[in-house]
């Protein structure tokens, strides 16, 4: 076995975790499962890892970081609703072609609430993903010359909610397109929650629609 820094060897090791727990579920990724799937010995392990339940913290990081999709690729949006209904396309086929990932995120944020040792991943996991979320609602207003109508903080909340719903009913009858008709029906929801930003207008006296510039970098959680 080759040496490795202990920050690769822990990069590693979590890459394993994931694999196992994605194809077996959280129950199997225990320390021997994960050292197996890694080809190291236990001892490599336990020396990057106090216990399992600081692997699975590292896990559900990496899980959350993850499921933050770039969505560079619907710049070329121009007007408020095509680029709301761009990304939650965007973000509903990141969604489906992770379904592994999708699963173990839930059982992560389930378990952790189960057991105290994990008591914070939940929490971490939620706030990420709404912090993210706030971002690309500042990125939209913006871009798009637009003020929401309530705080971004509850619009983040309320999009990962209805977010976990449609996956969560995905996950269990597998209706790829009904979750996305779903999601495209909310992007016309969060359309009516924008209005005209009458205090910043371009150099034309008209509202700034351009979001390509603002947009490029943001990402949404999923």
């Amino acid at each position: 076995m080759s040496r490795m820094p202990v920050a690769e060897r822990r990069q590693q090791l979590i890459e394993a975790a994931i694999r196992v727990a994605c194809r077996d579920g959280i129950d199997a990724a225990t320390v021997r499962a994960v050292a197996a799937e890694a080809g190291v010995s236990l001892g490599v392990v336990h020396y990057c890892f106090v216990d399992k339940d600081e692997l699975l913290r590292a896990v559900a990081v990496a899980i959350t970081e993850q499921n933050v999709p770039d969505i560079g690729d619907i710049t070329d949006a121009t007007d408020l609703r095509s680029l709301l209904e761009s990304a939650v396309s965007s973000y509903w086929a990141g969604i489906v072609a992770n379904r592994g990932a999708q699963l173990l995120s839930y059982e992560l944020t389930t378990t952790s609430l189960r057991h105290s040792q994990l008591g914070l991943v939940a929490m971490d996991q939620y706030e990420g993903a709404w912090s993210a979320l706030e971002v690309f609602l500042q990125h939209i207003e913006q871009g798009a010359g637009i003020r929401w109508n309530v705080p971004r903080r509850h619009l983040a909340r309320t999009i990962i909610a209805v977010v976990d719903g449609f996956t969560l009913a995905w996950l269990v009858d597998g209706d790829e397109e009904a979750g996305k008709l779903g999601m495209l029906g909310f992007a016309r929801f969060l359309e009516t929650q924008a209005a005209p930003d009458t205090d910043r207008e371009d150099i034309d006296g008209e509202p700034d629609l351009i979001v390509l510039h603002l947009v490029e970098h943001a990402t949404l959680p999923a």
